[in-house]
């Protein structure tokens, strides 16, 4: 079990020079967008938004809501400081806990599934945050075996390993109709609708 706090110190910690340590591929992202059904006009659920990376390529597919929750303070507020746009939402909180008086269209867990010590509680609450045909998306813009080993050399104390896709598959199969599952040497997604 991963000791939430020290996940949130962990990332606080990196959180002023994330966006210079990480890369991001705009293809990856594009890919990975088109598969989480991300489309104009919808609300989307950003899990472990982290410091927004994914929020320019949603507002490029003039999304009508986007609403970015991470446990770490420090990259909500490296996050606030990137984004003034009126239809971006921060919470910093823990996504385990949270209700919601709402339901999005779309879920998106970009590039922080290992970070979730309880992935059927995590699965079970987004799954109360969706709207029925909601999409909830988990997805890596690496290999699943690249992710595994970055996280064993720097992570270990604030990640689990990254399952295949299909354990993943089956534990949103009690909510989400899967329909995408695989990984390879370059992307990781597993997503399905609400059922």
């Amino acid at each position: 079990m991963l000791d939430k706090r020290e996940v949130a110190a962990f990332f606080d910690r990196l959180a002023p020079s994330w966006d210079e340590i990480c890369s991001h591929d705009p293809g990856k992202i594009s890919t990975i967008l088109d598969y989480a059904g991300i489309e104009a006009g919808i609300s989307v659920l950003d899990v472990a938004c982290g410091t927004g990376v994914l929020f320019p390529y949603y507002l490029a597919r003039d999304v009508k809501q986007i609403t970015g929750v991470d446990i770490s303070p420090k990259m909500i507020q490296q996050a606030a400081a990137k984004f003034a746009d009126p239809r971006i939402r921060l919470l910093c909180a823990d996504i385990e806990t949270m209700a919601w008086d709402e339901l999005f269209d779309c879920c998106v867990i970009y590039s922080a599934w290992p970070h979730f010590g309880r992935p059927e509680s995590v699965i079970a609450g987004l799954a109360k945050s969706l709207r029925p045909g909601g999409r909830l998306t988990v997805a890596h813009s690496e290999s699943r075996e690249a992710i595994n080993g970055r996280h064993r050399e720097h992570a270990a104390a604030v990640s689990v390993p990254l399952v295949p896709p299909e354990e993943l598959a089956a534990l949103l199969a009690p909510f989400f109709t899967v329909d995408t599952a695989f990984a390879n040497e370059e992307i990781y997604v597993v997503s399905g609708v609400r059922q």
